[in-house]
């Protein structure tokens, strides 16, 4: 970790999902890491900061630096170019399935309103034509008495 973008990301990923984010520490290394001399071990940056966002565990077996997906997707676009449009190309297919399925459930939901209303005023109309019916009906029958 040695440029001032990437300690400023994982600064504010800390700061949004780590209540115990060590804010001050955060300030200092933000503020060193414009120099160009500067760099940190992952190790460190967990140590000094109380991060939770980066794992790191030394060993020859099971040791190495994991990173909440966030943190990896990030350093990953950093790392290839290629990985990171495929990210924006991914996501933008997502984003685009996802209005047309709420397209569909809302034009879904127009239509059914739609029928809904006909299918009241055909009610209305045949209340009213069996009420009228029943009145001529029973006139009909007074005047045959």
């Amino acid at each position: 970790m040695r440029t001032f973008n990437a300690i400023e990301y994982l600064g504010l990923w800390e700061t949004l999902h780590n209540p115990s984010f060590k804010p001050l520490r955060y300030e200092g290394f933000r503020n060193e890491s414009a120099e160009p001399h500067f760099w940190m071990s992952a190790q460190k940056w967990i140590r000094e900061t109380n991060a939770v966002g980066i794992v790191s565990r030394s060993g020859r077996y099971g040791g190495g630096t994991f990173a909440h997906s966030d943190i990896a997707f990030k350093f990953a676009a950093w790392i290839s170019v290629k990985f990171e449009l495929y990210v924006i190309k991914e996501y933008q297919r997502l984003k685009t399935q996802e209005q047309q399925q709420l397209s569909s459930e809302w034009n879904l939901q127009r239509m059914l309103a739609k029928i809904n209303y006909r299918l009241v005023q055909l009610n209305r109309i045949a209340i009213t034509q069996s009420r009228s019916l029943a009145a001529s009906e029973h006139i009909e029958a007074l005047a045959t008495y």
